[in-house]
């Protein structure tokens, strides 16, 4: 539990950091920016899969592929729901929608959790009720507020829940499914660097763009293996309430980038911060239960 923890943290981190790494990608816009990490990120997600052993989880899915009709549709639809992530993820801080989308991320815990408890019947403790309800409170505010939410922010608080329930009812909860995720949307990512701003005369006046591409890549590949590795070996509940730490980060990248809260948001944002620092104590206190029983 502790390293899936870790691994939750860690990829909340570098989510955080790859939102204020593409604003340094200028001139290319959220599409090129789409395009480049998804077809350099490939390779770097085969190369972790192979040093962390995991490797044949490809060889099997493609023995399964033979046999099991459903992974010819169901594939294609986790590469899909992936991709429009990944676009959005991209597009939003370059777009000035950098709050909108961290909104969504805000939500997103929400609804995993509600997936992990009426689909998995998973429980929650005391500290996790508490952070789930304050999350809410801030959540219904800015429903209040704003009389809606905007499309971004609902495309990321209901896009992942289908994605994840796919992943884990036919067995793709692993690196090997997450490679053919990128390995599908290859196509579409090729064809978007192809038509895109991306020359020789553009990395002669920006020269900094022949290694902050690559290293956008390679963040995501970091980013992604360690997120699905912490999704594989969490409750869904738990690793939905982890996530609050990314829409923290997001929000703080979107202030850095010049948005400003207004007096109305922080009432938003404040429950939700009160969550994640919920989350903290029930650590806190589990480690120190932990020492005084001498675990």
């Amino acid at each position: 539990m502790s390293k899936g923890i870790l691994l939750a943290i860690v990829a909340s981190t570098l989510f955080g950091v790859l939102y204020y790494f593409s604003t340094l990608l200028a001139p290319l816009d959220g599409l090129d920016l789409f395009g480049w990490r998804l077809v350099l990120a490939l390779p770097f997600m085969t190369v972790f899969m192979i040093a962390l052993g995991e490797q044949r989880q490809v060889a099997i899915i493609f023995q399964r592929l033979r046999r099991e009709r459903a992974l010819l549709w169901v594939l294609p639809v986790t590469a899909a729901l992936l991709g429009v992530q990944t676009w959005l993820f991209m597009w939003a801080p370059l777009a000035g929608h950098a709050l909108e989308v961290s909104l969504g991320y805000f939500m997103l815990p929400i609804t995993l959790v509600l997936t992990g408890c009426l689909l998995y019947r998973e429980k929650l403790s005391g500290w996790q009720l508490a952070a789930v309800l304050a999350a809410a409170a801030g959540v219904l505010h800015e429903l209040i507020r704003s009389g809606g939410f905007s499309w971004p922010a609902l495309l990321v608080a209901l896009g992942y829940p289908p994605y994840f329930i796919l992943r884990r009812k036919y067995l793709l909860n692993h690196l090997g499914g997450l490679w053919f995720d990128l390995l599908l949307l290859m196509p579409v990512a090729l064809w978007v660097v192809w038509k895109g701003q991306l020359d020789l005369r553009l990395l002669e006046q920006v020269p900094a763009l022949w290694w902050r591409v690559p290293a956008l890549s390679l963040l995501t590949a970091l980013a992604l293996t360690t997120y699905f590795m912490a999704a594989r070996v969490l409750p869904l509940t738990l690793f939905g309430l982890l996530g609050y730490l990314e829409p923290v980060l997001l929000v703080i990248v979107a202030m850095i980038l010049g948005e400003t809260l207004s007096a109305a948001e922080w009432l938003t944002y404040a429950p939700i911060w009160l969550a994640l620092g919920l989350l903290a104590a029930e650590g806190v206190w589990e480690m120190r239960r932990s020492r005084a029983n001498g675990g």
